[in-house]
């Protein structure tokens, strides 16, 4: 029965993707960050209400979720293969994206903490790089810590037992504000930036939410999390700039 309809689920998405306004929203969005609807709204250089109708059309042929962060909701991309079709028409339309460009402080952007853990460009590359190690595995919203994940943590005296004692939630997804992607939050977010601290890999600004990399941390983080992963990619490219 599926596929007597596909040409008409085809033209559904088509008709939603069509559209010159969202469109641009889809294509803003295509970086992987998530979006305030105020942002996506000026993108496209419509109104709020107007842009409103369009994210409803947009999530219900599933081409966009709507992710809440406290009071703020972000929409983003709904899956990855939402975003290797965009990709693809964007090759037949000889399309080029625009890079995602961060307004945030400097000493903010690059490491901070998020409540009790950490966030920022750092934190980013760090839950990538657990996500790509299979050190964690997505369980809806959640994650799980895998045998391996969990040996790893041990190593840098994370104290996995006591994490999963406290009454929250494990590990979970946190949309990071400055970068539009998600960092590690949770009981075991929170293990993890006082087990970095303790180490003397970050440290923490006694005047503001700011944490800073140590000497010792530039060379254990992309050690420890893998030379092939975007952290030891990401101090690679701050020292290439610095060296500019």
């Amino acid at each position: 029965m599926e596929s007597e309809f596909a040409d008409i689920n085809l033209s559904a998405v088509a008709g939603a993707i069509a559209d010159p306004a969202r469109a641009r929203m889809l294509c803003v969005l295509l970086d992987g960050r998530a979006r305030t609807a105020t942002e996506l709204a000026a993108a496209a250089d419509i109104g709020a209400s107007t842009a409103s109708s369009h994210f409803q059309r947009l999530r219900e042929q599933g081409l966009v979720e709507m992710a809440v962060q406290g009071k703020h909701r972000y929409y983003r991309l709904s899956n990855s293969e939402v975003a290797h079709a965009l990709e693809a028409l964007l090759v037949v339309a000889g399309a080029e994206r625009a890079p995602f460009k961060p307004n945030t402080p400097s000493a903010l952007r690059e490491a901070r903490t998020c409540y009790d853990h950490m966030a920022g460009t750092l934190a980013v590359r760090i839950h990538d790089a657990m996500l790509s190690r299979q050190w964690l595995a997505a369980d809806g919203r959640d994650y799980l810590l895998t045998p391996l994940g969990e040996a790893a943590l041990a190593q840098i005296g994370v104290d996995v037992a006591q994490a999963r004692q406290r009454r929250r939630r494990f590990a979970c997804s946190c949309l990071d504000w400055s970068e539009r992607r998600s960092h590690l939050g949770g009981a075991l977010g929170a293990a993890l930036l006082d087990a970095l601290t303790r180490r003397g890999w970050v440290s923490k600004d006694l005047d503001s939410r700011a944490l800073s990399i140590t000497k010792k941390g530039e060379r254990q983080f992309p050690s420890f999390f893998g030379q092939a992963d975007e952290v030891a990619r990401g101090f690679a490219q701050r020292d290439l700039h610095a060296a500019a």
